[in-house]
């Protein structure tokens, strides 16, 4: 069964919106400073690894905002938060932002790719 166009638009806007909330990550990263060195340093993560952060979660992204390979960009990024909210975890900071943003990854992958609604149908009672 296929999606309405307003049901699809509106998980392409989901998925665009949580898309840009990695870029402006990625970003930060990539541009360096000392609010993100305090972070990382914050997170027990050396300087070091924020380039190679930065590549990998726009790489992801990327991956995630081509229709042809969406589900594995959904999958990509869910890796990637689960690495989040470890390290959040293990210095005690709270990670309900790193589930949400996770959740919004496939709610907007759901709502505007109907291979997902054949594997995972919702049905009502």
């Amino acid at each position: 069964m296929a999606a309405s166009g307003k049901i699809v638009w509106g998980g392409r806007v989901i998925s665009v919106l949580a898309s840009l909330m990695f870029a402006m990550s990625s970003f930060m990263k990539f541009k360096g400073g000392a609010e993100v060195t305090q972070g990382m340093t914050h997170l027990g993560l050396p300087e070091s690894l924020m380039m190679p952060l930065a590549i990998l979660e726009i790489s992801c992204v990327v991956v995630y905002l081509i229709p042809a390979t969406s589900v594995l960009g959904a999958i990509l990024l869910t890796g990637y938060m689960g690495g989040a909210i470890c390290t959040h975890l293990r210095v005690g900071d709270p990670f309900v932002v790193q589930i949400a943003l996770g959740i919004v990854i496939w709610l907007g992958l759901y709502l505007r790719e109907n291979r997902l609604k054949e594997i995972i149908p919702l049905r009502r009672l």
